[in-house]
């Protein structure tokens, strides 16, 4: 089992990131980064990916969802960033991530990473976090992924994505 490397480049300091909003934050990261991503604000949710793929006019399974589970064993959060088009089935989270999963607390998600859910975004988190991809994402040439508030979102090659996060890929099916 490959371990993860963490994002490296999750905000531009500690100081700033708890003082920056989460849109920002997830801005200030792309810049760090080297990422020229434009974060859109909807008139409307894009808390679901059903939402967000409305929103954008785009297919359900270019939309990014980013999920935070908890180690059964570790208690490490762990980022899984998921196609719109699957779930995460926990019965093979052993085998994918080296340990069972559970949901993690939704209040330990926002002081952790900085973000509510139904917002989390794939960078500028707060502490750095163990990041998996779903493998599918890298079949389309663009994904949206959620930027920090539940209306927010940006457009990011997946590969790109991947490279950023430092994800390791997995076999969603």
């Amino acid at each position: 089992m490959t371990r993860p490397m963490t994002q490296v480049f999750l905000c531009a300091g500690a100081q700033e990131a708890q003082m920056a909003g989460s849109v920002e934050r997830v801005e200030a990261a792309a810049r760090a980064a080297g990422l020229d991503v434009k974060i859109e604000r909807m008139p409307e949710s894009t808390r679901t990916a059903a939402e967000a793929a409305a929103a954008c006019g785009c297919g359900v399974a270019q939309i990014v969802k980013s999920m935070i589970f908890e180690g059964v064993e570790s208690g490490d959060l762990k980022l899984i960033l998921v196609s719109g088009a699957h779930d995460l089935d926990l019965d093979r989270a052993r085998g994918l991530f080296g340990e069972d999963l559970k949901r993690a607390d939704a209040k330990r998600i926002r002081a952790e990473t900085g973000f509510a859910i139904g917002g989390v975004a794939p960078i500028g988190h707060l502490s750095p976090i163990a990041t998996w991809m779903d493998a599918t994402l890298l079949t389309h040439d663009s994904v949206r992924a959620a930027a920090g508030a539940p209306n927010a979102l940006f457009e990011i090659g997946p590969q790109t994505l991947r490279e950023t996060t430092g994800a390791v890929l997995f076999d969603p099916n």
